[in-house]
C-alpha cells in the first residue's frame, strides 16, 4: 500500500512546532463541541423516557443520570464518565444496572430502545444540542486551506457523527469520520486511529490526535502518533493531560498553523 506523505503543516502549540504534519485527528465532544452542553441533554432524555417507562421519580432522574455520567448537581460530567469517553453499550449498561439495583431486572431492551428512541429525537434537536467550541471551524478552515488531511474519531456511533458534523457544515471538509461501533475496540485502544490511516494512506508520524480526555491522547500515544494535543475544554483536567503529553493548551484555538 502506497503511504500518502505529502507534508504539508507544522502545528504551534505554547512554545513547541510540530513540523511536517499531514493528517490531524480530532476527538468530537469537548474537542470540537461543548461537551456537557451536549451529552447533559442528551442524559437527561433517556433518564426521562427510562424513569416515566418504570415509573420513577425525579430523584431517580438524577441518580440514573449519575450513573451514565452526568452529575447534575456539579454541573459536569464525571471524569471516569462512562458518557463522555466511553462507548454507548457502556453508558447503556450503566443505566441497566442502575436499575438492577433499584430490582429493575432485565431493562436492557427497553433501555435499548430508549436510546434509539432518544437518537430520533435529537435529530430535530441539533440546534439545541450542538455548540460549537470556538476556535473549531477556524482551525479546520486553516488545514483546509493547506490541504492537511482531517478526520474525526469519536466514541459516538459513525452515524450520529456525520448528523452532528453535516449540522455543522463540516462534513465536506473532512476527509474521514469513525465512530467507536465502527471498530472492534474503543478508545484508548488505537483501532478507529489504525482505520484512519489504513483508508486515507496517511502516515502515523506525519499525523497528530487533538482531543479532550485521557482516553483521546491514550489512543493516539497507543497509535504511536507523532504528537498528540490535549485541549482543557471537555472531561479531563489539565493535571491529568499534561501526565499524558506535553502539548496542553486551555482551548482548540491556541492551535496555530504555520
Amino acid at each position: 500500500m502506497q503511504i500518502w506523505s505529502l507534508y504539508v503543516v507544522d502545528l504551534k502549540i505554547n512554545d513547541n512546532i510540530i513540523e511536517n504534519i499531514n493528517l490531524v485527528i480530532f476527538d468530537r465532544d469537548g474537542t470540537l463541541i461543548d461537551l456537557y452542553h451536549y451529552w447533559s441533554q442528551m442524559i437527561a432524555k433517556r433518564a426521562e423516557l427510562i424513569c416515566n417507562r418504570f415509573k420513577l421519580n425525579e430523584e431517580d432522574k438524577t441518580a440514573l443520570m449519575f450513573a451514565m455520567g452526568v452529575d447534575v448537581k456539579a454541573g459536569q460530567l464525571r471524569s471516569e464518565g462512562p458518557v463522555g469517553i466511553k462507548k454507548r453499550e457502556i453508558v447503556m449498561q450503566a443505566a441497566v444496572d442502575q436499575l438492577a439495583v433499584w430490582g429493575i431486572i432485565d431493562a436492557g431492551l427497553v433501555c435499548f430502545e430508549i436510546f434509539k428512541e432518544v437518537d430520533q429525537w435529537s435529530t430535530d434537536m441539533l440546534g439545541e444540542l450542538i455548540k460549537p467550541l470556538p476556535g473549531a471551524k477556524e482551525l479546520i478552515d486553516v488545514l483546509l486551506s493547506r490541504d492537511c488531511k482531517i478526520a474525526i474519531a469519536t466514541t459516538d456511533r459513525e452515524e450520529r457523527a456525520k448528523i452532528s458534523m453535516d449540522f455543522l457544515a463540516l462534513t465536506d471538509k473532512l476527509d474521514y469520520i469513525v465512530g467507536a461501533d465502527s471498530v472492534k475496540k474503543s478508545k484508548p485502544a488505537p483501532d478507529m486511529i489504525n482505520l484512519i490511516l489504513k483508508e486515507l494512506k496517511a502516515d502515523k508520524l506525519a499525523a497528530v490526535m487533538v482531543g479532550d480526555a485521557e482516553t483521546d491522547i491514550q489512543m493516539g500515544n497507543n497509535a504511536g502518533l507523532k504528537a498528540c494535543i490535549a485541549v482543557c475544554t471537555g472531561i479531563s483536567s489539565r493535571s491529568r493531560l499534561a501526565e499524558l503529553t506535553e502539548l496542553v493548551v486551555e482551548d482548540i484555538s491556541k492551535i496555530l498553523v504555520s
